[in-house]
């Protein structure tokens, strides 16, 4: 069996690669052709995906990449796997999904059953976390439009929310349960087959819709349950009460509390997005989702807390925060990748540069930073050294995003006051008045 997936960025090319490792072929298609040529001389363009584990698969000759998509009538199924961000008024923007329907849909061929007796319809995967309706609509529509073929007897369609949890070690493609709705029963069962090639795993739902409310679910459970944190760190932090000190009390019952923890804001590509895909559809059907947009507007309030408390540490040491020089330690979203996409890290960036502050930024995972439609002006920016005299340069450091990578222990002696909004210094010996909370 051979397949394709479309997009090899941080859902696509993991997921080619446990099936490259379970035996199927597979050919990825992205529209870079440095991302091509790079993965085709077996490298890794992500921090967490290891180049041997790339090399390996194309020294077998079950993983290439291209990005000649008439090549899609050499595969048996498609799984697309492209972003789906927010437009500038936070709608829904799902045109990566349409121009690849698009890409693919001229080179969909039905077997010819008078030479093919056996071989089964073509397939076609959403991966994209987006809202229910749009695997069986949009998709469906664009792939029957252009190709002149139908959906459920022509080819088969299906849903399978990517569940992704880059630089997480714990979290393996072949682990973790897959979801699968399919758009009629044939089309689930074939998808169900596809899946259990490579993951242990497979939970068959009863529609496309079924399964992609699903993925919604997961993810805006997190976004509410970390905003309540958000929250309650404001709230405690005026009661002189450390929110941290308070979740790790509370985790300590063994029933009925899960932990979770507060931060600079939400970044990554699903937690800050995917809540707005389901708000913005809901209005379709006459409902407002206020507690998803509650958590919303509270999330996307903590980088203005972050630099009050940065603003507030200056002014302990009668220094204003305009002219001061203000270092961000982590510009990735989350420890120990390079994913810098929706980083809150930005927003500070932009805010601390507003009120007049002097600013760069230290991650060892991100030395440069890369062109992205949210922040173009920042694109070129390079990551200061990490020595002595340049962290002692600045007046103040904030840490965005606690990577494993640096030493804390080194931070403290070098900085002269630092705002922690991960707990990190937690476990550093740290001088008196040193550290802040944000």
């Amino acid at each position: 069996m051979k397949i394709g997936i479309v997009g090899l960025g941080y859902v696509g090319l993991p997921l080619g690669l446990q099936f490259a490792r379970a035996g199927v072929e597979v050919l990825g298609f992205d529209i870079d052709p440095a991302k091509v040529a790079q993965l085709n001389r077996g490298r890794s363009y992500i921090k967490h995906i290891a180049g041997s584990a790339v090399a390996e698969q194309v020294r077998a000759g079950r993983f290439a990449a291209t990005a000649d998509f008439r090549q899609i009538q050499t595969v048996a199924a498609v799984i697309i796997c492209v972003p789906t961000p927010l437009t500038k008024q936070r709608e829904p923007d799902l045109s990566y999904i349409i121009a690849t329907g698009q890409a693919i849909a001229p080179h969909l061929k039905r077997p010819a059953t008078t030479r093919q007796p056996r071989a089964p319809l073509p397939l076609v995967v959403l991966e994209s976390t987006t809202y229910p309706g749009t695997t069986e609509g949009e998709l469906r529509e664009v792939l029957e439009t252009v190709s002149g073929l139908k959906a459920g007897q022509d080819f088969h369609l299906a849903f399978s929310p990517e569940r992704e949890d880059p630089g997480n070690p714990a979290s393996q493609v072949a682990d973790i349960p897959k979801l699968v709705g399919g758009y009629t029963p044939a089309c689930l069962k074939r998808a169900v087959e596809l899946y259990s090639r490579a993951v242990k795993t497979v939970v068959p739902v009863a529609s496309c819709r079924e399964a992609e409310a699903a993925k919604l679910l997961e993810n805006i459970f997190r976004s509410v349950n970390i905003a309540l944190v958000n929250e309650l760190k404001v709230v405690y932090a005026e009661m002189g009460i450390d929110i941290w000190a308070v979740i790790n009390a509370a985790k300590t019952k063994p029933f009925g509390f899960m932990p979770f923890y507060p931060g600079p804001g939400l970044g990554g590509h699903c937690i800050p997005i995917d809540p707005f895909y389901l708000t913005w559809k809901a209005r379709e059907f006459g409902q407002n989702t206020k507690f998803i947009e509650l958590a919303g507007e509270i999330n996307r309030a903590m980088p203005e807390y972050v630099v009050t408390r940065t603003a507030a540490a200056l002014n302990a040491r009668k220094k204003p925060l305009n002219g001061s020089r203000v270092l961000i330690l982590g510009l990735a979203y989350k420890a120990n990748v390079d994913d810098d996409r929706e980083s809150p890290s930005y927003v500070l960036l932009d805010l601390l540069a507003a009120q007049g502050a002097r600013v760069a930024y230290y991650d060892p995972h991100v030395p440069v930073i890369r062109p992205t439609r949210e922040h173009p002006h920042w694109a070129g920016t390079q990551s200061i050294r990490w020595t002595r005299a340049a962290i002692a340069a600045f007046d103040v450091v904030v840490i965005a995003t606690a990577h494993a990578a640096v030493n804390y222990q080194e931070l403290a002696n070098w900085a002269k006051v630092i705002v922690d909004t991960r707990n990190i210094m937690a476990a550093v010996t740290t001088k008196k008045d040193q550290v802040w909370k944000a």
